[in-house]
């Protein structure tokens, strides 16, 4: 029989594994600004870099099957992280970690808005964070790139889904062709290998059935109805938020009139401009609907299937990459990951670095992220103070 002093190391280990994935997340749920690309970039700052938690090769493959399911791509990567972390209770509270801090925000923006009728100006914040972000996707987005880019023919498939992303071609399609584009110049080199079969479909879930919710015409709101349309939209809905947007414009301004245009377009405004998950605009819609019951139950119904999506896939990363075919087709998909994130990238840039102050914030940032090695939460506070400082004094002298 085992003395109780023999489990208890073990079990010691894992409530500190737990603790110290709930504490990170946590705060880079709180601190996490700019949407996906920025949540994978400090993600990888702090599992990868400084906690060595996974070497960049496991990190760019997790992030990878991240992009090949439905749902908030940083939430999973979030969720993957703590499964390989901490096994299957550390799945739950790494991804449950990283919304909370941006439920509890958002439900609290969505009381003052139900209340006074207006969502708060964050703009002089933003103006610095943006600013910082950059210089922190690139850091992150370079190290990665140097991983997953072994060859000539990876920069090559990474440079026709770049032609392809700027030029609107479906992102998802994108992946699975650059799997299958990897997978086939393997098998030209490598003649007469034994294949496991097309991997395509190892991680892709099954996101074409469709819950049924109302027809055309306006239907009564309820708390069923609106867990089961959110819980809908977490399992088939790839691509950014402009997607979002569409799904719920779809449904619930024009078919249901659950939501006016007004309402619509200030929610997604609440889901981009604070931390967290872009998916937080289903608590914002939930709670203006419903109160705190109907947040709980949006946010609850957009986020479940990423969780389950991620236990399901989960286990079969390292399988797969223990495979010739699968793990060829893995790397193309990794390419083109990083290949959309590089074109977002290009394009928050665009937007974020419009004058002589923000271009400047962006330069100190990446020089303290890489020369320094500063947390890159830090330097997200350190940027929304310093836009502060200008838009808010500087700028009025």
């Amino acid at each position: 029989m085992a003395h109780p002093e023999s489990s208890s190391p073990s079990s010691s280990s894992r409530s500190a594994e737990l603790r110290e994935l709930a504490l990170l997340f946590l705060r880079l749920g709180a601190t996490a600004f700019g949407g996906p690309a920025a949540h994978i970039a400090m993600m990888e700052d702090e599992v990868v870099r400084r906690r060595r938690w996974l070497t960049r090769d496991e990190f760019v493959d997790l992030l990878g099957a991240a992009n090949l399911i439905p749902g908030p791509n940083s939430t999973e990567l979030a969720i993957h992280i703590g499964h390989r972390r901490a096994g299957w209770p550390g799945l739950v509270v790494a991804g449950s970690c990283f919304i909370l801090p941006a439920f509890f925000i958002v439900a609290g923006i969505a009381w003052a808005y139900s209340r006074f009728g207006n969502v708060p100006d964050v703009g002089a914040l933003l103006y610095g964070v943006k600013a910082v972000i950059i210089a922190v996707v690139l850091q992150a987005l370079w190290g990665l790139l140097r991983t997953v880019v072994k060859t000539w023919r990876e920069g090559l498939v990474g440079a026709g889904v770049v032609t392809a992303a700027f030029l609107g071609v479906n992102e998802l399609l994108l992946l699975l062709l650059a799997g299958l584009g990897v997978l086939a110049w393997r098998v030209v080199e490598q003649r007469g290998f034994k294949s496991g079969g097309p991997p395509a479909g190892a991680f892709v879930a099954p996101w074409t059935w469709v819950l049924p919710l109302g027809a055309s015409a306006a239907v009564p709101f309820s708390q069923h109805g609106l867990f089961l349309f959110f819980l809908k939209v977490g399992s088939v809905l790839y691509g950014s938020g402009y997607v979002l947007l569409a799904f719920l414009r779809s449904d619930l301004v024009e078919r249901w009139g659950w939501l006016t245009q007004a309402q619509l377009l200030d929610a997604v405004a609440v889901g981009q401009v604070t931390p967290g998950p872009v998916f937080t605009t289903a608590t914002f819609i939930g709670y203006v609907l419903g109160g705190m019951t109907g947040a709980v139950v949006a946010t609850v119904g957009i986020f479940l299937p990423a969780f389950v999506f991620v236990a399901l896939s989960g286990p079969l990363v390292p399988r797969l990459r223990s495979s010739r075919a699968a793990g060829a087709f893995l790397d193309g998909v990794n390419v083109a990951s990083l290949a959309l994130m590089g074109v977002v990238t290009w394009q928050l840039g665009r937007a974020a670095l419009v004058d002589g102050w923000t271009a400047g914030m962006a330069v100190v940032s990446a020089v303290l992220l890489i020369r320094y090695r500063v947390n890159s939460a830090w330097l997200v506070l350190g940027g929304g103070a310093m836009g502060w400082l200008v838009v808010e004094v500087l700028s009025k002298r």
